[in-house]
């Protein structure tokens, strides 16, 4: 059957799964760091908890069947392990079955993550990132060529993503339409990037054709993944482009390196060949039966599936991020459908004083990511994901929101809990927790050139008021002999 098969597509093949195995492997590793303050045992929203509220059809997991943290940090472990050896190529090296089993075992152990992760893995890109990898693993491995099917359901991946977001922008907030959100969005994204100061000097006629550059990436261009070559691979190369341009101007953790890596479904290896040399395509047999009949039950499966994410896309209620079943396949996606026009951090301050007056000096807590000392140029962190600096930007726009988690955060700054301190930048109370911890609300604005040279601080930052009152931890006093 050489229509099933897609030769041209050998090299888009080997991108797209040690590309998505690397995005794995960032994503496991990021879970064994982060998840005993977040959902450990006794993390701020622990999975025994969870688990036990929720049953197995609603959130299939194998924590459901035993949870100890221990166990937790084996799965993820185990799952950055398995990732990387499929980064270094070992699928190719297996038989087709078992390239096919390891890479649903990469799925089902990070589905087990997502489904107990709860606000912590509420992010579009965690069901992008199940879906890409339940879709990898019919895409064969060398003992196969590429499945065409499966490389245009890629591409129809990469479609809804692109398009959905570019909706739901249209929809959304009027400054996409007037084309000015690029005025405030480098400055009010969740978590700006090392350059997203710089892009947000650029003129505002720039700024402008950024919207608009956007529009056409998102609402045009995707056609064309469905054109013939080499108008596909071209698509591909704009849209390629775009997400690179994202890269460089904010931390959006595995999602803008997901599309990339996606996009490379609609990129041939002759148009690959024109750019740089690639290796040669070994020997490619058509695909055995036993593998073809399951390529077209997950073909029929996504076509069925596809309708609740067109129909939401052709909806003038749509929504931006929305998983239809358990299993995170195929989803509808979007982003900033809103731009916000005002930043606003919660800053999280202790003190060692024992009753608080006018006069308390407060020492401020430092996340890694989020902006806090106004002097720090932010850092770039993406694809890697913290999930706690992510969350604070929520919790700035709602305390209703941050409620399950927040007081627990605080109440284990309080006992300087080491798995939470993890989680931070810095400590300032590296010997004795502090007696008072409190969080207050500021607004943040990038400087202008000339504040900069001035105060040699990126960010202007003003109070707003309280966020959450002083929490009192009573302290063991301690004696020290002599």
């Amino acid at each position: 059957m050489e229509w099933f098969i897609a030769p041209e597509y050998w090299f888009a093949r080997q991108v797209i799964e040690r590309g998505i195995a690397a995005i794995y492997l960032i994503a496991f590793v990021a879970a064994a760091r982060q998840f005993r303050a977040l959902t450990g045992e006794h993390g701020m929203l622990p999975v025994p908890r969870f688990v036990a509220r929720r049953p197995f059809r609603v959130a299939p997991s194998i924590f459901q069947l035993h949870y100890t943290d221990r166990f937790f940090a084996t799965v993820a472990w185990s799952g950055a392990a398995v990732s990387a050896a499929l980064v270094a190529g070992v699928a190719d090296l297996l038989p087709l079955w078992a390239a096919v089993v390891v890479w649903l075992l990469v799925w089902v152990l990070y589905l087990s993550i997502v489904n107990v992760g709860q606000v912590w893995y509420s992010f579009g890109w965690e069901s992008l990132l199940l879906e890409a990898g339940f879709l990898v693993a019919f895409l064969g491995n060398d003992r196969v060529a590429p499945p065409v099917l499966v490389v245009w359901l890629a591409r129809w991946l990469v479609f809804r993503v692109e398009f959905g977001a570019g909706l739901i922008k249209l929809r959304g907030d009027s400054c996409w339409r007037d084309l000015t959100c690029l005025y405030y969005h480098h400055e009010t994204q969740p978590m700006p990037g090392p350059l997203s100061w710089f892009f947000h000097q650029l003129p505002r006629p720039l700024h402008r054709i950024e919207a608009g550059a956007n529009h056409v990436a998102q609402l045009v261009v995707p056609f064309g993944l469905f054109a013939p070559q080499p108008i596909a691979s071209v698509a591909a190369g704009i849209i390629i482009a775009t997400q690179l341009w994202l890269v460089l101007s904010g931390n959006f953790a595995f999602l803008n390196w997901l599309v990339i890596v996606l996009a490379w479904s609609a990129v041939s290896d002759s148009a690959v060949a024109k750019v740089f040399p690639i290796p040669a395509a070994p020997a490619l047999p058509d695909s055995p039966l036993w593998f073809t009949v399951p390529v077209f039950v997950f073909v029929a499966c996504t076509v069925v599936l596809s309708y609740l994410p067109v129909r939401n896309m052709l909806s003038s209620h749509q929504r931006m991020n929305q998983s239809y079943n358990p299993f995170h396949l195929i989803n509808t996606f979007g982003a900033f459908g809103v731009v916000d026009r005002i930043r606003y951090e919660v800053v999280v301050e202790g003190t060692d004083e024992v009753a608080l007056t006018a006069h308390t000096h407060w020492r401020e807590y430092e996340f890694k990511g989020k902006p806090g000392d106004p002097r720090r140029l932010p850092r770039q962190w993406a694809p890697y994901h913290l999930r706690l600096d992510w969350l604070m930007w929520f919790a700035a726009h709602s305390s209703s929101y941050a409620r399950p988690w927040f007081d627990g955060l605080l109440q284990r700054l309080l006992r300087n809990d080491p798995a939470t301190l993890r989680l931070l930048r810095r400590n300032p109370f590296p010997d004795v927790p502090p007696r008072y911890i409190r969080a207050r609300l500021y607004e943040y604005r990038f400087t202008s050139p000339r504040e900069l040279l001035e105060t040699h601080a990126w960010w202007v930052r003003t109070l707003v008021g309280e966020y959450a009152p002083p929490m009192f931890s009573p302290r063991i006093s301690r004696v020290t002999r002599t």
